[in-house]
């Protein structure tokens, strides 16, 4: 698909579709599809949500920050997820408080994405944070803590 048409089926197709278009469109690394993205972020489908996300991360999308910061209080998980991740992606310096509080989030994927991108933004100020969530009841985020806290202790 063209750009274009990739655009197109991004604001009209079928869920699905849409969704896959949010993917393709970042996978295209074409700054030209970041507001059509940013709008993907409102869509009823979750999915499209999440992928729309994750595109504008890997896009490099740093005007999308603000809008990527209040889906960390989406109603889905996958898409809390996908919103971290693309914060630490664009190392957004403005989403480590958002991120510090998705450490209490109820799924350990976001909890687990949101420490990844604060390792990734390098802020001291989430350090403590992430060291409190070494104790986590589930051992996948605690293992990612005690990941994260090492590289961060390695960089200069």
């Amino acid at each position: 698909m063209t750009y274009e048409e990739l655009i197109d089926e991004l604001k009209s197709g079928f869920g699905l579709s849409r969704s896959q278009a949010a993917i393709e469109l970042g996978k295209l690394k074409g700054k030209r599809a970041t507001n059509a993205l940013i709008k993907a972020l409102d869509d009823p489908n979750m999915a499209v949500r999440s992928n729309a996300a994750f595109a504008l991360g890997e896009l490099g999308s740093v005007e999308a920050v603000p809008n990527l910061i209040l889906l960390l209080n989406d109603n889905h998980e996958r898409v809390r997820k996908s919103a971290a991740k693309a914060l630490g992606m664009l190392k957004a310096v403005d989403a480590v408080l958002p991120l510090i509080q998705s450490l209490n989030d109820v799924s350990y994927m976001v909890r687990k994405s949101a420490i990844r991108s604060l390792g990734q933004i390098g802020d001291p100020r989430a350090l403590e944070a992430i060291e409190h969530a070494v104790s986590d009841s589930n051992t996948v985020v605690a293992n990612m803590a005690q990941t994260v806290i090492a590289e961060l202790k390695k960089s200069p």
